[in-house]
């Protein structure tokens, strides 16, 4: 297998350009190394993008826009200020504090994995991804860039360079909440992300639901978004907002738990969500 470590975004497409087919690229290599252990990857040639300093940024002007190689670690502790605490929390939940350290938003993103944490908390933010290669780029609205279990819509001579957020709505609060058997370094039974804005009579004006680790890739539920809209966010909009997102998951049985526990856990996680929501709009 060869190494290629790339010096600038343009080598990084070049290379991409002329070897796509047979390239996997690396960043921080916290899923890439284990995948390339097992034998899940097939590749001739490693690109590592981590000396990319271009692609470590964080910049806002109405959206915000995060560089693909930011890491967990930089947006659990505050690199994006207190306008997306699902995308903060979500990625305070990836792995331990060595993982955080060194995995990133891109990787994690590209990775598609359906129990990432941090797509959901992105999902409700109305996320697009941005592509770049040696002769463009697109922007992908990122329910549509993942398109199934570790399968997303880049091309082999595509590098994804960022992750743009739509602006919160003013009086907006939004939070992930992770099912787990340890409180660290595990990875979700569900995870669910939700943001909720509130007229100033306390009526829920608009909504965003996703949930991970219950279909083969991560789930917004416009129907449970429906239910919440125009309510207050009593216990019959949650109940409502609940059924609808159990119709639209598909979980299974496996290591971590049923198919009949990820339903069952559903109810009270969006239950305190709302909750959750309701008191940082307020606040």
């Amino acid at each position: 297998m060869e190494l290629h470590a790339a010096d600038s975004l343009d080598g990084a497409l070049d290379v991409l350009a002329r070897h796509g087919e047979r390239c996997q690229v690396l960043a921080g290599g916290t899923d890439v190394m284990i995948q390339l252990g097992r034998g899940e990857i097939a590749a001739s040639l490693l690109l590592h993008i981590e000396r990319l300093a271009e692609l470590r940024t964080v910049g806002s002007n109405g959206s915000t826009r995060i560089g693909a190689l930011v890491t967990h670690r930089a947006l659990a502790t505050g690199a994006l200020g207190t306008g997306y605490r699902a995308v903060a929390e979500s990625a305070g939940t990836v792995g331990g504090l060595q993982t955080q350290a060194v995995g990133t938003l891109g990787g994690n993103v590209c990775n598609a994995s359906p129990a990432a944490d941090t797509l959901p908390a992105l999902l409700v933010h109305d996320a697009e991804v941005t592509l770049r290669s040696a002769t463009g780029g697109r922007s992908v609205p990122l329910e549509r860039f993942v398109v199934g279990r570790r399968a997303t819509d880049r091309s082999p001579d595509e590098l994804l360079t960022a992750v743009t957020l739509a602006a919160p709505p003013p009086r907006s609060g939004d939070v992930y909440l992770k099912v787990g058997r340890r409180s660290a370094m595990e990875v979700a039974i569900v995870g669910l992300a939700m943001r909720l804005t509130f007229d100033g009579a306390g009526t829920i004006t608009a909504a965003r639901v996703a949930a991970a680790s219950v279909a083969p890739r991560p789930v917004r539920s416009t129907a449970a978004e429906a239910a919440l809209v125009g309510s207050r966010g009593g216990a019959e909009a949650v109940r409502a907002a609940a059924d609808a997102l159990l119709g639209d998951i598909d979980p299974v049985d496996d290591v971590r738990g049923s198919a009949a526990y990820r339903r069952r856990v559903i109810p009270g996680l969006v239950g305190r969500a709302v909750q959750i929501c309701a008191q940082r709009a307020e606040g």
